[in-house]
This record gives C-alpha cells, sequence and structure tokens, in this order.
C-alpha cells in the first residue's frame, strides 16, 4: 500500500512515500480503506522524536474510510460500512476500559504514535475503534472531527464541568482543538474569550461564536482580561500553547477557577508561582483526549448541524510535506486534511 512514513526523526522533508505491506486484521479487529486523514499537532512532535517508535512509522491519529475486511468474532460491522476512527486505544480489559476511562488505562495510546496511523491506503483497528460517519459529513470532514473535538469536550464538559454564563478562555483559536472548543462553549452558552495572531483568524473565531477576540501580537492577553472581566478574572482556559501562556492564564482566573492544560506547543517546563494558586484556590488539571463514549456524544451533535467541522484546506496524500509545513508554521484556521 502507499503509505506517508518517517526513518528517522527531523523536519518535514523526512515525510516520504513509501510502498507498505497492507496490513491484515486479527480477531476482533478490522480493516479499514481509508479515503482521508486529519493532522495534528501530535503528528509533528511524533515526526521530531518525542516518543520512541520503531521505524518505518506511518504517522496519522485521526481518519475515515470504509470497512473492507472484518476479523473473527466482529459480528456489529459490515464489509461496505462508512466508518470514522475513535484514535485513542486501550487495553479493552482493565477496569478502566470496562468502566468507560479507556483514556486512564495503563495501556493506553493514540494511534499514529507507538502503533502505525492514517497517512496511509489502509490501517487495521480494533473493532471498538471505529464509529459509523454522521451521514451529512463526508469522509474529510469526518477525518477531522475525533482527536480535536473529543479533547475539547473532555476538557470543558467532563472536566470543565462548563456552564452558561461561566468566563472561558481558549487558546489559539486557529487551532485544532481551537475551532472545536470554541464551538462546544457556546453550545453551552458560555462566554468565550479567545486568542489568535492574526486579525483574519479572529475574525473567523468570530463566526464561530466567539465573544471577545484577543490579538497577542498586538496587545498582552493577561491585561485585556483584567479589563474585560473588570478585575474578577476568568472561570475557566483550555490551554494548549504552555510555557507562553500557562503563568499569566493563573494570574487572569478568579477565584476557583481552573486551567486545564491539554499540550504544550510553546514548551512544557513551566515556572509557576505557586502562591497564585493556593493563595485564589486555583485548580490545575492535565487531560489527555477522551473516551469513546464522549466522542460518541459529541458525533449527536454534528448530526443535527449544532458543531461543524472546520478544514482549512485538504491535499493530496502526496502532499503531506506541504501539510506539515502548513500546520507547524500556524498557517491554518482549522484542520488541514490528506485526501486519500
Amino acid at each position: 500500500m502507499r503509505a506517508i512514513a518517517i526513518n528517522e526523526f527531523g523536519g518535514n522533508d523526512k515525510l516520504k512515500l513509501m510502498n507498505l505491506p497492507e496490513p491484515k486484521p486479527k480477531a476482533g479487529e478490522v480493516l479499514i480503506q481509508l479515503k482521508a486523514a486529519s493532522l495534528n499537532h501530535l503528528d509533528i512532535w511524533v515526526r521530531k522524536g518525542l516518543f520512541k517508535i520503531p521505524f518505518p512509522h506511518i504517522l496519522g491519529a485521526d481518519g475515515a474510510g470504509i470497512i473492507v475486511e472484518v476479523g473473527e468474532g466482529v459480528n456489529h460491522l459490515k464489509v461496505g460500512e462508512k466508518v470514522l476512527i475513535s484514535p485513542g486505544i486501550g487495553c479493552g480489559i482493565c477496569q478502566e476500559c470496562a468502566s468507560g476511562r479507556e483514556n486512564f488505562c495503563k495501556l493506553y495510546h493514540i494511534l499514529g504514535v507507538q502503533k502505525d496511523g492514517t497517512y496511509a491506503e489502509y490501517v487495521v483497528l480494533p473493532a471498538q475503534n471505529v464509529l459509523p460517519i454522521p451521514p451529512n459529513l463526508d469522509f474529510e470532514s469526518a477525518a477531522s472531527v475525533p482527536l480535536v473535538f473529543l479533547t475539547a469536550w473532555h476538557a470543558l464538559v467532563t472536566r470543565g464541568n462548563i456552564k452558561p454564563g461561566m468566563k472561558v478562555l481558549i487558546h489559539a483559536a486557529g487551532s485544532g482543538v481551537g475551532i472545536a472548543a470554541i464551538q462546544i462553549a457556546k453550545l453551552f452558552n458560555a462566554i468565550v474569550f479567545t486568542t489568535a495572531g492574526s486579525d483574519t483568524k479572529l475574525e473567523k473565531a468570530k463566526e464561530l461564536g466567539a465573544d471577545v477576540l484577543i490579538n497577542y501580537k498586538q496587545e498582552d492577553f493577561q491585561e485585556r482580561l483584567k479589563i474585560e472581566t473588570q478585575g474578577e478574572g476568568i472561570d475557566l482556559i483550555l490551554d494548549h500553547v504552555g510555557f507562553d501562556t500557562v503563568m499569566k492564564g493563573l494570574k487572569s482566573l478568579k477565584k476557583g477557577g481552573k486551567l486545564i492544560t491539554l499540550g504544550a506547543t510553546s514548551g512544557s517546563e513551566v515556572p509557576i508561582e505557586l502562591r497564585f494558586v493556593y493563595g485564589k484556590n486555583l485548580s490545575i488539571e492535565g487531560i489527555y483526549m477522551g473516551s469513546k463514549a464522549e466522542l460518541m456524544e459529541v458525533l449527536k451533535f454534528f448530526q443535527n448541524g449544532k458543531l461543524k467541522p472546520v478544514i482549512h484546506t485538504v491535499l493530496p496524500l502526496e502532499e503531506a510535506q506541504e501539510a506539515h509545513r502548513i500546520l507547524e508554521n500556524r498557517e491554518a484556521f482549522g484542520k488541514v486534511v490528506l485526501k486519500i
């Protein structure tokens, strides 16, 4: 099969089109002929060597396609079904997996990290990791949804306990998690503050429902939040930037506020002044993806149109290097998708 893979860590020039063996499903697995794969910043971390992996390695956590073969014991899925991928894989048998908290499983991993991913014509997955595509979504749109919308839902709803009227700060409005989090926060009638590095991205964020727009290249978001909230502060912050934003974020929270960290694109070693944390009764929580049950809940809102995919561009599989360049240079508003 054709696949985009790496044989060594490094820049986007390490992404190579290769002919690799087509995988075969074992008992309990399905083989999917992929039609689309969407990029995540996780793919860049894998490419640069953040994780220990064997070579050659196929990147990609998100994808959508058609089931072409089912393994022994798979009875609830049929050849020909159009499906999207639930990219978080647990062991399936431990207490956490059995209780629907597979992202707490000791063996939990994300497709495309420890296991070959979706930048390919075919991928094999456990049968429990595929879900039907909502009928109003095409393959490219379906592939753009799972990782970012699941992460944003788990952060805001499950862990953030979002409520109407809450003041929520969402960094990086144009990122995949950003476009998902803005929509989910507005679904719960929260007041959304968001940051981006260009007015063009902020205008697009406004179209998604963002209430207060902050260009971090032109003004200090901490000072702006102080003005907008009249010194009261923010209830909840979603931060996947890291070094550049965490401490200012903690200073911007109201008493009893919460910062949820789900990534660190600007660096993960962050100095924290603990007096702001204990002195204001603040909470800091880390999250890593979410559960399949949460993804199933999210997909209901795509069926009724209350949530929608946001795609920046669709490129052929062979242009994966360009796709990575767009994502890494922060040119995208929404998802970059590879058509297979």
